[in-house]
């Protein structure tokens, strides 16, 4: 049997989570969120509860998916001929590097277009923990597996920002382009709202495009004026593959520019 990747301190005592339930609902409640969540990081597992408890090492903004399935299934009749994820799966346990460098600008990369889980979007390098990583280390090998960077251990410091559920050498299995995306048009795409058409009121002096890197299946590279309109589409309520930021990146550009800001 799979080890418990996250546990919810709900009554005094650790519980673990059904994939089928929301984090967000059961910590947080209804409503929008975020909500400010203790979490101890242990080997290969995450601990979370709304009130303080020993080991725990961190005080975050736990977030969703304005239209996060799971969030409403409570709600809304089941379609006939559809179940659920067996009881005995639980939530999994990922981690994404917001890498800022000397200039302050941060890291995105383009996960490829042949992908079947989220293919087009705009994020931060990242992937699975594995059950026997500390988080910083699934991390720093999920950053050298993406991006080719490898950061020396006592030469970069960390900071942990936020919790959400749901390579200059790239791997172009995973990745088609990357970029580095400064704080002006960090916080323009952090700004869009997701699940809606409209755009809220951005500032009128951004570029009209952000300069990237994009990948060819040769091993090849080219520069890219990448349309700054691309950056700021909002994600829509239903599926889609067109090119745009994840609303995990928009939140996890939110952070840091906070983390920036202090």
């Amino acid at each position: 049997m799979a080890a418990t990747r996250v546990l919810l301190l709900l009554s005094g005592r650790p519980e673990s989570v059904s994939f089928a339930q929301s984090v967000c609902g059961l910590l947080g409640g209804s409503g929008l969120g975020p909500w400010p969540t203790h979490c101890g990081l242990k080997r290969g597992q995450l601990v979370l509860s709304d009130k303080p408890f020993p080991g725990a090492s961190a005080r975050l903004p736990l977030q969703r998916p304005p239209f996060c399935p799971f969030a409403a299934l409570d709600q809304q009749p089941r379609a006939p001929g559809v179940e659920l994820p067996p009881n005995g799966r639980g939530v999994d346990l990922g981690v994404a590097v917001i890498l800022q460098s000397s200039d302050q600008t941060v890291l995105l990369t383009r996960r490829t277009s042949t992908l079947k889980v989220s293919p087009n979007l705009w994020v931060p390098p990242g992937g699975h923990v594995e059950p026997d990583e500390e988080l910083l280390d699934g991390g720093l090998r999920e950053l050298w597996e993406e991006s080719g960077l490898q950061l020396p251990q006592g030469q970069f410091s960390w900071v942990p920002l936020g919790l959400w559920e749901a390579r200059i050498q790239p791997n172009a299995g995973e990745v088609s382009a990357f970029m580095w995306l400064g704080p002006d048009i960090a916080a323009a795409v952090a700004a869009t709202e997701d699940g809606t058409e409209t755009l809220k009121h951005l500032p009128q002096d951004l570029p009209s495009s952000v300069p990237a890197v994009e990948l060819a299946e040769n091993g090849g590279a080219r520069l890219l004026a990448l349309p700054t309109s691309t950056l700021l589409r909002t994600t829509p309520a239903t599926a889609d593959c067109r090119e745009r930021v994840s609303s995990g990146t928009k939140f996890a550009l939110t952070l840091w520019l906070q983390h920036l800001g202090r």
